[in-house]
C-alpha cells in the first residue's frame, strides 16, 4: 500500500503536533480546574461566620500567652514534686529528706528504725509515698522536727503522728512520725482486678 504525498504530510504534521502536544503536557502541566461550589446561605448569615471566625483568630494569640503563663507557673510548682525512677526510690528520698530534717536540728535526732508503706495514688495526677520513721526525743525537739519537716522545699508533709511514754528520768517521749512525699502518678502501682469466675 501505498501512500499519496497528501496522506504522508498529514501523518508528518500529525507526528510533529503529537510530540508538541507531548512536550506541553510533560514541561507544563496544567492545575486541574477549581471545582465549582454551589453558594448555601445567604450573604449576611456568611459574614456573620466570618466576623466570628476573625474574632476567634484574633483571640489566639491571647489564650497561647495564658497557655505559656499557666505551664510556666505549674513547673514552678511541680518542683517541689519528688523525682524518682522507682517507687522505692522515691520512698529512699523521703526517707532521705526526713534524716536530712532530724540532723539539721539544733540537738540531732537519731531514727531508730523506718518503715517504707506502699505508694497510693493521691489525685489523678499524683501519688504519695509514705515513709514511717520512729525514735525517742524531748518534746521540744519533736516541735523542731516537725517544723523542719514543713520547712524542706520538696513536697512533703506529716500524715501520721504517735508519741508515747519514752524514758521519764530523761523527759523524753517514745514518737512514730509518718512523712508523706508527692510523687508522679506513673510510681502509683496498677491495681490488679480480680478474674472473672
Amino acid at each position: 500500500m501505498k501512500l499519496s504525498d497528501r496522506d504522508r504530510r498529514a501523518l508528518l504534521l500529525l507526528a510533529v503536533a503529537g510530540v508538541v502536544a507531548g512536550v506541553v503536557y510533560v514541561v507544563l502541566p496544567g492545575e486541574a480546574p477549581a471545582p465549582v461550589v454551589a453558594v448555601t446561605g445567604d450573604i449576611p448569615a456568611t459574614e456573620r461566620r466570618l466576623a466570628r471566625l476573625r474574632e476567634l483568630a484574633a483571640s489566639v494569640p491571647g489564650k497561647q500567652e495564658v497557655l505559656k503563663t499557666v505551664t510556666a507557673e505549674l513547673e514552678a510548682r511541680e518542683k517541689a514534686v519528688i523525682r524518682a525512677d522507682t517507687a522505692a526510690q522515691a520512698q529512699a528520698r523521703v526517707l532521705e529528706i526526713v534524716r536530712r530534717a532530724a540532723k539539721a536540728l539544733p540537738a540531732p535526732i537519731e531514727v531508730r528504725s523506718t518503715e517504707l508503706g506502699q505508694i497510693r495514688p493521691f489525685s489523678d495526677d499524683y501519688g504519695e509515698a509514705l515513709v514511717s520513721v520512729s525514735f525517742e526525743c524531748r518534746i521540744e525537739e519533736l516541735v523542731n522536727l516537725l517544723a523542719e519537716i514543713t520547712a524542706q522545699p520538696e513536697l512533703v508533709a506529716l500524715s501520721e503522728l504517735r508519741v508515747g511514754s519514752g524514758n521519764p528520768k530523761q523527759k523524753t517521749v517514745s514518737v512514730r512520725v509518718t512523712v508523706s512525699g508527692i510523687v508522679p502518678r506513673n510510681l502509683v502501682p496498677a491495681k490488679k482486678g480480680l478474674g472473672r469466675f
